[in-house]
């Protein structure tokens, strides 16, 4: 799969935290209720944390009791990407920033309406851009 942001491994490694490394480029995942963002109600979009494709709005966001934010759907259908992951003897959707390839969390159809999908996203995988209350 190519991607529109191409980096080598040391150009992420210098740019994204030990932590954001480990998750976004080598498909790694936070503890359950330990993510900036899983707690989290502020309007605004969240981005990748890796490029700054914006993937979901905080109007998406939901408490799926699972540790991690969810979202029912993505900005747009073209910002992730989804891939089929069988990594520890569990068959998961894989859930990609279409810009760069980041590990961003999986997918499960276990969401509520109107898509009945749940983005079960890391929070170091995003970087939330707040909007201003009106």
């Amino acid at each position: 799969m190519s991607h529109k942001i191409d980096k080598t491994d040391a150009e992420w490694r210098a740019q994204l935290t030990p932590e954001q490394y480990a998750i976004c480029r080598q498909k790694g995942t936070e503890r359950a209720f330990t993510g900036q963002y899983y707690d989290c109600h502020e309007p605004g979009v969240y981005h990748c944390a890796c490029c700054g494709n914006p993937l979901f709005d905080a109007d998406t966001k939901y408490d799926s009791g699972s540790g991690w934010p969810s979202f029912w759907e993505p900005v747009k259908n073209d910002t992730v990407a989804t891939t089929d992951d069988r990594s520890l003897w569990m068959q998961r959707t894989e859930v990609l920033c279409a810009d760069c390839g980041a590990h961003l969390g999986h997918v499960f159809d276990d969401g509520p309406q109107p898509t009945g999908l749940r983005y079960c996203i890391n929070s170091a995988a995003l970087k939330l851009d707040k909007k201003a209350e009106e």
